[in-house]
C-alpha cells in the first residue's frame, strides 16, 4: 500500500510540475504578443508623429514665403496703406452726349418724313447740344 501512495504521490507532483511548465510557457508567448502589440503600437505613434513635424515645416515654409514676399518695405516703418479708388462714372459731357443723341434721334424720327434720315441728323444734333450742356456742368463743378 505505501508503494501505491508513493506511486500517486509522484504521478501528482510530475503532474503538477508539467502543469507549471506549462503555465510559464501561456505566460511567456501572453507577454510577448502582449509586447509585439506595445511594439506595433509604439511604431504607428513615431509615424504619426513623423508626419506632424513634416506638416509643421510645411506650415513654417509656407509662412517664411508669406513674410519675404510682405517684407518688401524696411522693417522700421511698417505702413499699410490702403487705398479704395472711387468708382468713376461717366462725366456730364458724356452722359449729356447720349442723353441728347437719344432725344434728338427720337425727335428727329418723329418730326422728319423720311425717318431715318430724320433720325440721324437729330441724334447728331442733340449729342452735340447735350454734349455741350454736360460740359458746361463739368466746368462750374470744378469750380
Amino acid at each position: 500500500m505505501k508503494l501505491v501512495y508513493f506511486f500517486l504521490l509522484s504521478l501528482v507532483m510530475i503532474s503538477c510540475q508539467n502543469q507549471g511548465k506549462m503555465d510559464v510557457q501561456a505566460a511567456k508567448k501572453a507577454t510577448v504578443d502582449s509586447m509585439n502589440v506595445v511594439i506595433e503600437k509604439q511604431r504607428v505613434i513615431d509615424s504619426m508623429q513623423q508626419e506632424m513635424v513634416k506638416i509643421e515645416e510645411a506650415k513654417v515654409e509656407t509662412k517664411k514665403e508669406v513674410i519675404v514676399v510682405n517684407q518688401q518695405a524696411p522693417r522700421s516703418t511698417t505702413t499699410t496703406t490702403s487705398t479704395t479708388t472711387k468708382k468713376k462714372g461717366w462725366s456730364n459731357t458724356a452722359k449729356g452726349a447720349v442723353i441728347g443723341a437719344g432725344v434728338g434721334a427720337a425727335t428727329g424720327a418723329i418730326i422728319s418724313k423720311k425717318k431715318v434720315q430724320g433720325a440721324i441728323i437729330g441724334g447728331v444734333a442733340g449729342a452735340g447740344v447735350g454734349a455741350g450742356t454736360g460740359a458746361i456742368l463739368d466746368a462750374q463743378k470744378k469750380d
